[in-house]
């Protein structure tokens, strides 16, 4: 038999009251309690950014391998950046198969 848990508080959405909170605040660079959130940020730049991110690992990849060819770069280096660089590739493909996704379901719905 299950023995059950008592004393355990459950995590609930929202406040206490059953309403939900519209200060976000505990956005990373927002003072507690100020009620000023940083979520200026569009989905665009947010997309830009992490392109960006992606491009300059891949070319750190690339100047690590170079480097290790040359022998002026120690192997496990280039083995960590070129790794970094294929993780950062393949999740940028992974969002990319999601948006594409949400395209097409957004465009076969009916108007």
């Amino acid at each position: 038999m299950i023995t059950p848990l008592s004393g355990i508080a459950l995590p609930t959405l929202g406040n206490n009251d059953g309403t939900f909170p519209t200060n976000l605040s505990n956005t990373p660079g927002a003072a507690p309690g100020s009620g000023t959130s940083k979520l200026t940020e569009s989905f665009a730049e947010a997309m830009v950014a992490a392109m960006a991110s992606v491009s300059n690992d891949l070319k750190s990849a690339e100047a690590a391998s170079i480097s290790g060819m040359r022998g002026q770069a120690p192997i496990h280096e280039v083995v960590q950046k070129v790794m970094s660089a294929e993780q950062s590739l393949q999740a940028a493909l992974a969002v990319r198969e999601k948006v594409v996704s949400a395209y097409l379901e957004v465009s076969r719905m009916t108007i």
